[in-house]
């Protein structure tokens, strides 16, 4: 326990904001300073993670299993592990927590200790949610997420902001709910909440496998958020502080995908296989209408709001496709939508402090004023879109490809009209470009526009490192989830046996 890496790198976020209790109001600069100090030290103590894991082994590693309660004479204990799905998850929460925090510096000016307390903790939740190899911690962490992020969109957020908190914490609040219930039924009924012991002990029948899994599914699906039960994140999204939407875009919507990977495959394996198909459908309806929704928008964050329901749409067709390349492809993209939409996210946000408005309508030619932005921007719109040799391609071409050759899901015709997204999100990212950058310079007000200052570039600049990184040369990244992934499938494909 002393020197347990998982546990450092949980709790040191926590602490952090537990030393900021000491500030004074009136410490801006050092609090924005502390903050980030700590969010950069807990990356460092993720790469130190990282150099304990041996990518060889599907098996989960540097397990911490303390008892910590009983609930009706069921053990529930603080049991936190990781594995090559989780790694990847944690390194994606600790390298875009300092990114989101210096992005504030010209943005929040108002109560910043108590904003950088609630971010640190929100790291605290993020980093909890992956780690948590138990059905109450996992809960525990998961609901405790909402907290600081319904502060962060209702105190520092937008004109809407109080309406898009509440919107964000009941739609979030009534899946977990149903969670709840799950998972306690789960637990008591078979005697532990371990998820190790659960998934290698427990006999569930089918029946119990299909309503557990709508009622860990429903909560998941809210989180991702998949069609039709995404119209909370547009409001938050567009409401949200930018180093707000950074995280929520690039972690916590994560979040929903995770626990299907985490949970609702291991345990309920042949309840997967039975639903997969109507999965992958509700899967490919989002794609679609998140494109379609997002080129009628004339709000650019609202556009890049409904591009993320259309991404994540790609994530949960390659979870059902139940295949190795599928469920890769999948992860891979859960990291390449939060590094190219995070950055989106942020270039959005500095065209607002510069121009406090966020139509589309009111920009155009900023390149001819704005060169170094509309150079970064133009990298990371290729990127959400797909291009080959950037990373969002890698992504996207290995969920096709295993969405295509999955007899999961039933019809290789899934695979064929989820690739219209691809097209459709060329269409309407390019437009979004065109409007803001390209043309002449439409309005008086953007002709003195300063450019990307040397921390804005700072803020940008490791993400483009890792959209060329993971464009140019994944296999790194492949190579930390494959044993993972491998034994996953090894496990749905004894349940299509047992089901046949």
């Amino acid at each position: 326990m002393n020197l347990n890496p998982l546990l450092l790198v949980t709790f040191l976020p926590a602490v952090g904001a537990l030393a900021l209790l000491a500030f004074k109001p009136a410490w801006k600069s050092a609090a924005r300073w502390t903050a980030l100090a700590i969010s950069l030290v807990t990356f460092g103590l993720s790469l130190w993670v990282l150099a304990q894991f041996d990518p060889s082994i599907g098996d989960m590693q540097m397990e911490l299993n303390l008892p910590w309660f009983a609930l009706a004479g069921n053990p529930i204990g603080f049991h936190i592990g990781v594995d090559g799905i989780s790694i990847l998850m944690l390194l994606l929460t600790t390298f875009l927590t300092p990114i989101a925090i210096l992005s504030t510096w010209k943005a929040i000016y108002e109560n910043v200790r108590g904003f950088m307390i609630l971010f640190l903790l929100l790291e605290t939740g993020m980093i909890g949610v992956f780690l948590s190899l138990d059905l109450a911690l996992f809960y525990i962490f998961w609901e405790f997420t909402l907290i600081p992020m319904y502060f962060l969109i209702g105190v520092w957020g937008g004109e809407r902001r109080v309406y898009a908190a509440f919107k964000f914490f009941l739609y979030t609040l009534a899946g977990s709910l149903l969670m709840l219930a799950g998972l306690l039924w789960l637990g008591l009924t078979y005697g532990s909440f371990d998820l190790t012991t659960l998934t290698q002990t427990a006999s569930i029948s089918l029946n119990a496998q299909l309503w557990l899994f709508a009622a860990f599914g429903l909560a998941f699906a809210i989180k991702v958020p998949m069609w039709p039960l995404h119209s909370w994140l547009p409001d938050a999204h567009t409401e949200a502080p930018t180093a707000g939407s950074v995280i929520l875009a690039g972690v916590l919507l994560k979040m929903g995908a995770y626990g299907f990977l985490r949970f609702n495959l291991p345990l309920f394996p042949q309840a997967t296989l039975k639903l997969a198909p109507w999965m992958g459908i509700m899967a490919v309806i989002g794609i679609i209408y998140g494109a379609l929704v997002a080129f009628s928008q004339k709000d650019v964050k609202k556009l890049v709001a409904y591009s993320s329901v259309s991404h994540l749409g790609f994530v949960v067709l390659g979870i059902f496709a139940l295949n190795s390349q599928g469920i890769s492809g999948a992860i891979l993209q859960m990291v390449n939508h939060g590094l190219s939409t995070g950055a989106l996210f942020l270039i959005v946000g500095f065209l607002y402090e510069r121009r406090h408005t966020r139509d589309l309508d009111a920009f155009g030619g900023l390149w001819r004023v704005m060169p170094v932005l509309g150079s970064l921007a133009l990298i990371v719109t290729l990127s959400s879109l797909g291009l080959p040799g950037l990373n969002g391609f890698i992504g996207e071409f290995t969920i096709l490809l295993g969405a295509f050759g999955s007899t999961a899901l039933g019809s290789p015709w899934i695979a064929g009209v989820a690739t219209l997204g691809v097209i459709l999100a060329a269409v309407y990212l390019l437009h979004m470009f065109q409007k803001v950058f390209l043309g002449p310079v439409t309005a008086d007000e953007n002709k003195g526009l300063k450019d990307l200052s040397v921390r804005e570039i700072a803020v940008l600049a490791p993400i483009l490192v890792l959209i060329l990184w993971i464009g140019i040369y994944p296999k790194p990244f492949f190579a930390l989830m494959t044993p993972t992934v491998d034994k996953l499938v090894a496990v749905l494909q004894a349940a299509s046996v047992a089901l046949h």
